[in-house]
């Protein structure tokens, strides 16, 4: 008889925390509650309480337990709990789900045969799907009048990798959802330890550790779960339970069932009596408990749960049968049994799987046994795992290697770890494909080395390992064991694979940006092509080699030659064609795709056909991440050359669909710059705020960059200079200054200089941009080098006409964005030397190109108009109207009040626009503010100088002076100081 408290008892502040979390979540505040706790201290009785209240409150409840088979799924404790709410219902059909089912396929079996054949997913993009998947069943429920969701996961110490890793993401992000986070451990040295702790400092999370409870607990506890009065339980009970049971809930509840069961404790009448000895020593005690029960079963009921001890504290029925020999009658009528002993249950809703009610129940039965016994029932149990799961899929292998090793035989257990992590590899479980491998990796060295076997299957674990490092970024590690390798002799890897496995390396460590020891790495791979028929080897080598050129970095005992990019171009043209003569599409792919960064430079044309041949390999190979990717940089190139952006939506699209995540939000990012180009400023605002925080979480750095650098060219072609410099700072802090994007920031800063009518500071900008690529390989051509900076030497009197055809000539001048600006300067030499007509054209031509640009159109006509008034020809008093109507709408006062300027020196009349408030916030409307008087507020967040505001409004300093006078006393702010935090504060 099992005696249990019908209440949880001792534990009021932990489920007050728990009350609080639950609540949070449905008012959309999420937390991360980790509770950790000796064995038998609780933890599950807590979240069952908590599990039980969320339900109560209307929220969907997700629960799942890690398992100890000496070596685990990936994700299988969160698979479990996804599964637990949707196997009846199915997931939620939320269409904001689309981008993330791929990432979820790994998961949700339902989702896997609806989603295109790809890759695995990276880690981060699965943890990604599975936060924006426990958004969607909060808002799910939420519009059936029930709120937010509660995850539970148990037992995180026996957890796999991926399940950490998703962990510390969800702690990290869940603030501002509509989640709860409960997730239990024992306080075992290990990952998930530290993991919580890391959590716990910086505070993403909330650390419980229930303490033993007191003795006056202990007696409450055992009084409700006797059912009797408070005071009416035999001290001597109390003492007892107080003394050997230390505090732990489970202990005492097995110490209580023991007395009962044994009847030392009897009920006579409404009071209980002590008949006899009480049983003494703890953990002991716990073992004789169960003991004690299982003395009551058949022998070979006993032998059943002694097997199902040795598989594991979850265990499978038909795996059981095998290891025991039972028949199917029998097995059920021994398991009806250990359930009426209440030492197993069923384990949750999965049919044929049961575990046992809690791991010292587990412990207490091991302990039973000799360690020959688990010895022989390992080995049994292996065997007919083996025979009755061929090829061991799934979960499998890893239960048969942690037998095998039980067993005793490490060998045998190395290998079936290294199978099992070469699957794992395979499924996206990268972590946890480390940690089996580097299991297999060290039984092996404690293997003796007689068998002439070992060294190759050591080997082979070294080379794998080696390379799922490199996927985690491990370069150091996977280094030094590839040191480690024999050269010769019994193991050696062979020319072959050695130069693969250094190749690889050598990309690597470039990716790190670690140039020498990426030289090194290739150099080496370079010497052992020769050895051996390397004509599919090469072109990977090569296509490293060509990355090294174009970064400045060259192979050890190597000339650098005198045009990088050229040989660079060359190295991968020659790796292109061999790549696909020999069977390596993917390398091919990545040499096409290379090339047509570098083919920019000679014309759009020219990039395409090599992205177009990049796409046709993918298609033929079916790499459909190369496809998107190719679809992607198709759909880029084609708004350069056109201002159009449908054919990058079709491949956003085509992105969501695989459920790429970094392609998708690199299409994102694209688009959302050329919003910003086209002036479709709410639209860029939209794209960026999707993927930012996203970037960010995935840690995507290249694309975080530049979703960064997007929103400061969207501020920048506002002017608004605040917003635009608290971008730049955080692109710096995510190491922008080793950027090879490095010169958009120098763009953006001269953008936002013209809208604050500072010409010579944009200039400088742009000169800073063009030293920049003049000393580094660049694929960026709408950065002014080819258009608005040919433009601005032109106004500035210091290019000429043949500098203008030298810039003209370039391929990235004819493109719509460098040829509006190159046509004006055009149209600015031309009218400085009197031949109108061809000024006119060159305008007419530039207005055309401008087209899908709204502030660019408009800030080419304010520049060049002044050029024309200046030499007289053109309208330039039209194209200042026209310019002065759009900034002044824009809320761009310095170039409108420029323009209004020429205006009066031109000696035309000027639209009084200090009677119209439109453009003034409600908020200072209310306030009084007039329109100068607005356009002087605008200014005050850079805190300028009077004589800095009166440039560029065109006003004197004494005007500004009485402006800002007049916005203190409507305001009501006691000096300019705060006055400009107000400002600012508008702005932002």
């Amino acid at each position: 008889m099992l005696i249990t408290s019908p209440v949880v008892v001792g534990r009021s502040s932990e489920l007050a925390l728990l009350d609080a979390g639950l609540s949070a979540a449905r008012r959309g505040e999420g937390r991360a509650v980790f509770v950790r706790g000796e064995a038998g201290i609780g933890k599950s009785r807590l979240v069952s309480e908590a599990a039980f209240r969320a339900f109560s409150a209307g929220m969907a409840v997700l629960r799942g337990r890690a398992v100890a088979t000496g070596a685990t799924m990936p994700f299988r404790p969160i698979a479990e709990a996804l599964l637990s709410l949707f196997r009846v219902g199915g997931p939620p059909q939320d269409p904001e789900l689309a981008p993330y089912r791929s990432a979820l396929s790994v998961l949700l079996p339902e989702w896997r045969g609806e989603e295109p054949a790809g890759p695995p997913p990276a880690l981060l993009e699965t943890a990604e799907a599975v936060l924006r998947l426990l958004l969607a069943v909060g808002r799910n429920l939420s519009q059936h009048q029930e709120q937010g969701c509660l995850l539970v996961l148990e037992d995180l110490h026996d957890s796999d990798a991926e399940t950490l890793a998703v962990l510390e993401y969800l702690s990290d992000n869940i603030q501002g959802l509509p989640v709860f986070l409960l997730v239990t451990l024992r306080p075992e040295a290990g990952p998930a330890d530290d993991l919580v702790r890391a959590v716990a400092r910086r505070r993403s999370a909330t650390l419980v550790e229930p303490g033993a409870l007191t003795a006056d607990q202990v007696r409450a506890m055992a009084e409700a779960a006797l059912a009797t009065a408070a005071g009416q339980l035999p001290e001597q009970v109390v003492e007892r339970l107080v003394r050997d049971g230390e505090g732990n809930p489970f202990v005492v509840e097995e110490l209580l069932s023991g007395m009962v069961s044994t009847e030392v404790l009897r009920r006579e009448g409404d009071r209980w009596q002590v008949c006899g000895e009480l049983p003494v020593d703890v953990p002991s005690t716990v073992v004789h408990s169960v003991a004690q029960r299982t003395a009551r079963l058949s022998p070979d009921c006993r032998d059943l749960l002694h097997a199902a001890a040795v598989l594991g504290r979850r265990f499978a029925l038909p795996v059981l049968k095998l290891v025991t020999g039972l028949d199917d009658r029998e097995l059920l009528v021994h398991l009806r049994s250990g359930i009426d002993a209440q030492l197993i249950s069923a384990s949750g809703p999965v049919a044929d799987w049961y575990e046992f009610r809690h791991a010292l129940t587990t412990d207490a039965l091991l302990a039973e046994l000799l360690p020959a016994e688990r010895t022989r029932i390992a080995a049994r149990a292996a065997d007919a795992i083996e025979a009755a799961y061929p090829g061991l899929p799934g979960e499998w292998c890893r239960r048969v290697a942690a037998l095998r090793l039980t067993a005793g035989d490490s060998r045998a257990a190395a290998l079936r770890f290294a199978e099992a992590g070469r699957a794992a590899l395979e499924g996206g479980g990268v972590k946890s494909a480390v940690a089996l491998l580097e299991r297999a990796y060290d039984l092996l060295d404690a293997v003796e080395a007689s068998d002439p076997q070992w060294a190759a299957d050591r080997t082979g674990v070294i080379e794998q390992l080696g390379y799922t490092l490199i996927e985690t970024g491990d370069y150091d590690r996977a280094k030094a064991l590839a040191e480690e390798l024999p050269l010769a002799g019994p193991g050696a890897l062979g020319a072959a694979r050695t130069a693969a496995l250094h190749t690889r390396l050598a990309w690597a460590a470039a990716s790190a940006l670690r140039w020498e020891e990426a030289a090194n790495q290739v150099s080496y791979a370079r010497r052992l092509l020769v050895r051996f028929d390397s004509a599919s080897h090469r072109p990977a080598v090569d296509v490293v080699t060509a990355q090294l050129l174009l970064a400045g970095a060259a192979e050890p005992d190597t000339a650098e030659p005198a045009d990088r990019t050229a040989a660079a171009e060359e190295l991968l043209r020659r790796a292109a064609a061999a790549a696909e003569q020999n069977g390596v599409p993917e390398v091919a792919c990545q040499a096409w795709q290379m090339i047509a960064l570098l083919e920019r430079k000679h014309g759009f044309d020219r990039a395409d056909a090599c992205l177009e041949r990049g796409l046709d390999l993918a298609t033929q190979h079916n790499l459909t991440t190369w496809q998107v990717d190719a679809l992607v940089r198709l759909g880029a190139n084609d708004f350069m050359r056109s201002g159009s952006s449908a054919r990058l939506e079709r491949a956003h699209r085509a992105a969501l669909g695989l459920g790429a995540l970094a392609l998708m939000h690199s299409a994102e990012a694209s688009l959302a710059m050329q919003a910003v180009l086209r002036g479709e400023y709410p639209r860029a605002r939209e794209l960026s705020d999707r993927c930012l925080a996203a970037t960010a979480r995935l840690r995507n750095a290249d694309n975080h960059q530049y979703v960064l650098l997007t929103r400061a060219a969207l501020a920048a072609h506002q002017g608004r200079r605040r917003e635009m410099d608290q971008e730049l700072a955080e692109f710096r802090r995510w190491d922008g200054d080793r950027s090879l994007q490095l010169p958009l920031v120098h763009g953006n800063r001269a953008v936002c200089a013209l809208l604050e009518e500072d010409r010579t500071q944009a200039l400088a900008e742009l000169d800073q941009a063009v030293g920049w690529e003049d000393r580094n390989p660049t694929v960026f051509y709408l950065n002014g080098r080819y258009g608005l900076r040919p433009l601005l030497r032109a106004l500035a009197g210091v290019g000429d006409l043949d500098e203008h055809r030298a810039v003209a000539g370039e391929a990235a001048a004819g493109l719509p964005w460098n040829r509006q600006f190159g046509q004006l300067a055009h149209a600015v030499h031309l009218g400085r030397a009197g031949r109108v007509a061809e000024a006119l054209d060159a305008v007419v031509t530039a207005q055309e190109a401008a087209r899908p640009f709204v502030m660019a159109r408009q800030l080419g006509l304010r520049l060049v108009a002044e050029a024309a008034l200046a030499d007289g020809w053109g309208d330039p008093v039209g194209w200042l109207r026209g310019a002065e109507e759009y900034f002044h709408g824009a809320a761009v006062p310095a170039v409108a009040s420029a323009c209004r300027d020429l205006l009066r020196r031109a000696g035309a009349s000027i639209q009084q626009r200090r009677s119209g408030s439109d453009g003034v916030p409600p908020e200072l409307r209310r306030q009084g503010l007039t329109v100068r008087e607005y356009e002087v507020f605008l200014l005050l967040p850079d805190r300028l100088g009077n004589q800095e505001i009166a440039e560029r409004l065109y006003i004197s300093p004494r005007t500004v002076e009485k402006h800002v006078a007049s916005l203190l006393a409507k305001t009501g702010h006691p000096h300019r100081s705060a006055l400009c935090e107000y400002a600012a504060t508008l702005a932002g």
